[in-house]
């Protein structure tokens, strides 16, 4: 549970330093010829899918988001091993870093834009980023981890 509360600090953190410091005003800021900070607002889910404007929107995608990491929370309380332990809390603190979003600004603050020869990657921020490391280890732990006699 240590993984997802750092997650959920730095990932606010983060967000706290794009909208205040660095894109006050909003402006595209090129970091590398394929990497610019940009100011988005994701009202969907993933890739702003699902997107939408009614005022209920955030709390329904909040809503889930929040049951989602409590069932996660329950298989991380169940969990005897490092790297399923950290996947899970990589992404129950992704989950809510963006949770906090939806409930503040009614939307998800993205500001990391990859891009190469007009094609683009859908902004996306640092919960997004851990959420999909945390998947990542979770499929690794599943593949390869130690194989567990059934019960």
């Amino acid at each position: 549970m240590a993984a997802a509360v750092l997650v959920l600090i730095l990932d606010q953190l983060s967000k706290w330093v794009i909208l205040t410091q660095v894109m006050d005003p909003p402006v595209a800021i090129t970091v590398l010829p394929i990497f610019d900070l940009v100011l988005a607002w994701n009202r969907g889910v993933s890739f702003s899918m699902f997107s939408s404007d009614g005022a209920h929107a955030p709390y329904l995608l909040s809503g889930f988001a929040v049951l989602v990491a409590a069932a996660l929370g329950f298989w991380l309380s169940r969990v005897k091993t490092l790297l399923p332990a950290l996947g899970l809390g990589l992404v129950i603190g992704g989950a809510l870093g963006n949770v906090v979003d939806r409930l503040r600004f009614g939307a998800v603050v993205d500001f990391l834009y990859f891009h190469y020869a007009g094609w683009g990657w859908p902004a996306f921020n640092l919960a997004d980023s851990v959420i999909t490391v945390g998947v990542g280890l979770l499929l690794i732990d599943g593949l390869f981890g130690k194989v567990r006699p059934a019960k």
